[in-house]
């Protein structure tokens, strides 16, 4: 394992507002409680890739050099006025989204961050499960394109619970076999797993070939070890196959209510015991 990330949502932005801390801020605060890395969400206030100039870019990495914390993964904001809908039967937004995930791999190299996450989209009304699968498959071949020259490496997240298009293990694998690119890889978050009243672990067994990343969260978004998902197991299977990628919480970030601190540092303290 490379290490354990925390994603920046429940700082800011997405899809709640508030609470909301600058980026900095949060590099700061992830440093000083022991993280190795952090997954950036881009979207305002951290990392929108429009709102960086240049010498912004610098000034981040910089910050993140001398706190010891690396980037470990990014993810474009779906949803929204623009929609971000690489499945859409509008050619329009297809292809603004498409540009949209090319910023945010720039970004990424820029960063360093090795890894950018792919959101396949979802089926709206009148358009084909097969169709939409193979505008997001063209979309996904066409990103994966221009992230190979810049070495960032592309994994496809099924996720159930808020689309319809790519919702399970099979349907990622599927996918990624449909691209044909090397730098396409597979990810999956325990909180969709579960969703589906499914086994994490089977995921591991299913994946494990290509699988270089993994959003942990527990039972209604909360730390690993505050619900019904047994870690235990997981982590077990991850060393069983020798994964050596990050462990990233994507947590906290569904409720207004949520305290990011606690979140983080629960979760850190927790994994990092069960790890041993």
């Amino acid at each position: 394992m490379k290490g354990i990330s925390f994603n920046t949502w429940v700082y800011g932005s997405f899809p709640t507002w508030v609470p909301s801390y600058t980026l900095d801020n949060v590099i700061v605060r992830l440093s000083d409680m022991g993280y190795d890395a952090l997954e950036i969400g881009c979207a305002s206030p951290h990392a929108w890739p429009a709102y960086l100039s240049a010498q912004r870019r610098r000034e981040i990495s910089q910050l993140l050099q001398s706190k010891s914390l690396k980037v470990s993964s990014m993810l474009p904001a779906p949803g929204g006025g623009p929609g971000m809908n690489p499945a859409s039967p509008l050619e329009e937004e297809r292809k603004y989204t498409v540009e949209h995930y090319k910023d945010v791999i720039r970004l990424a190299h820029d960063l360093e961050c090795p890894t950018v996450l792919y959101i396949a989209g979802w089926i709206v009304h009148g358009t084909t499960q097969q169709q939409a699968k193979e505008y997001s498959r063209a979309g996904l071949q066409e990103m994966a394109d221009y992230a190979k020259d810049l070495s960032v490496t592309i994994v496809i997240e099924p996720t159930s619970a808020d689309s319809n298009l790519i919702e399970s293990a099979d349907d990622a694998i599927e996918l990624l076999q449909a691209t044909g690119r090397q730098n396409v890889k597979l990810m999956f978050d325990t909180f969709h797993v579960m969703y589906r009243n499914e086994v994490p672990v089977d995921y591991v067994d299913k994946m494990k070939d290509n699988l270089a990343h993994i959003h942990i969260a527990d039972s209604d978004r909360m730390p690993p070890g505050q619900g019904r998902c047994d870690y235990k197991g997981l982590i077990q299977a991850l060393k069983r196959i020798g994964y050596d990628g990050y462990l990233t919480m994507e947590i906290g970030f569904d409720k207004r209510s949520a305290d990011p601190d606690w979140y983080a540092r629960t979760s850190l303290e927790y994994l990092r015991e069960l790890w041993k």
